[in-house]
């Protein structure tokens, strides 16, 4: 198990660079098709490498980013220099928007030794972090996953969950959860899985973009009628942000599933149910 909670501020960061244990990865996506690797080359976390969402996703798949194989992971992480004995620690542009993502990515082929930088690049600039310049190149290192099959679940597993009225929450924003704001990828519907709640990522952050405190982050849970013995199944546009809910619940001691399809994949099949409406 990890000897690191889930989170890492920037100040502890600092602290740390530079130790020969440690690696830094930079999981930036844009979901309007911004390429993130220049934005990286630009300046980015001394020592930090680029995790390409899209490029290590099953290649195979007509859904965007999904898990790739354990020896596909394998590969392309020990690509970057890391290997599952590291202590890893990945950050987005944004703040907590897709380093999320990675960290689940991680824990799902076994590694448990990654946290992610709360409140992402912005923070680590806050506290007077130095930034590099350039493309990485990193020594390639072995990376050995184990994966753990029952944190990731599909359409059928989702079904299942709504049948048997175990909690499902939707991470994106109302309006689009209410079906009042269009989809941002063409040919999906408008609306929402029956009998799923929303919680939309943004409630559990700060304006900064810092995880909120924990009795907040109860409060919210709370408030969507999930007790301490739930494990909800987390569930987004394409399984990005719905990593958000799953790491306020690790910071709280408790455990959620990720449906890696999520909304691209429900919304768009004509034999998934969809409603409208909060």
């Amino acid at each position: 198990m990890s000897l690191f909670p889930p989170l890492v501020s920037a100040a502890e960061l600092v602290t740390a660079l530079g130790d020969p244990d440690l690696r830094i990865l930079d999981a930036s996506w844009h979901l309007d098709g911004t390429p993130a690797r220049p934005i990286f080359e630009a300046g980015h976390i001394p020592g930090a490498v680029f995790f390409d969402l899209e490029a290590i996703s099953d290649q195979g798949s007509p859904l965007p980013h999904m898990m790739p194989s354990a020896e596909q992971f394998s590969e392309q992480v020990g690509a970057l220099g890391v290997s599952e004995t590291n202590r890893i620690v990945v950050y987005d542009t944004f703040g907590l928007f897709t380093a999320g993502r990675a960290w689940w990515m991680f824990r799902a082929m076994g590694c448990d030794r990654v946290q992610v930088l709360d409140g992402g690049l912005p923070a680590w600039r806050r506290v007077g972090g130095a930034l590099e310049i350039g493309a990485a190149n990193p020594s390639p290192a072995i990376f050995r996953a184990d994966p753990r099959p029952e944190m990731i679940v599909g359409l059928e597993g989702v079904r299942e969950a709504l049948a048997a009225e175990r909690p499902v929450l939707d991470a994106r924003g109302s309006p689009r959860f209410a079906g009042s704001a269009p989809e941002p990828r063409a040919g999906l519907r408008a609306g929402h899985m029956p009998g799923a709640v929303n919680l939309p990522f943004a409630e559990l952050l700060t304006p900064e973009g810092l995880m909120r405190e924990p009795e907040a982050l109860e409060a919210a849970f709370a408030a969507r009628g999930l007790g301490p013995d739930d494990r909800p199944i987390a569930s987004c546009g394409s399984g990005v942000t719905a990593t958000v809910p799953l790491l306020a619940l690790a910071l709280l001691g408790r455990e959620g599933v990720l449906y890696d399809g999520s909304w691209t994949e429900w919304g768009g099949r004509d034999d998934t149910e969809v409603v409208t409406g909060p």
